[in-house]
C-alpha cells in the first residue's frame, strides 16, 4: 500500500512528496483544484497549509480536502 511519508511546499501549487517505497517527485497540482472541496485550495495561502494525516497516510488540509496517495504517486510517476 502507497502512503505519503513527507511532504513540503515548494511553489504555486507544487508539493514535493515522499512516499513509503523511497519514490520521491514533485506533484504539480494547478489542474486538479476543481470541485467544491478543491476550489478554495486555489487561494495560494489555504493551499500551503496542508499536513499529513496520520489516518489517511496522504496530504490533506483544514477544509477536509484530501488526495488519494495513489493519485499523487500517479502524478509524479507518469510526469
Amino acid at each position: 500500500m502507497i502512503e505519503v511519508i513527507n511532504a513540503r511546499y515548494l511553489e504555486n501549487f507544487k508539493i514535493w512528496v515522499e512516499f513509503n517505497d523511497g519514490t520521491k517527485g514533485i506533484a504539480d497540482l494547478n489542474d486538479d483544484l476543481w470541485g467544491r472541496v478543491f476550489e478554495p485550495l486555489k487561494n495560494i495561502d489555504l493551499f500551503k497549509k496542508f499536513r499529513i494525516s496520520e489516518i489517511l497516510n496522504t496530504i490533506e488540509w483544514e477544509n477536509g480536502a484530501d488526495l488519494a496517495p495513489e493519485f499523487l504517486y500517479e502524478k509524479i510517476i507518469n510526469k
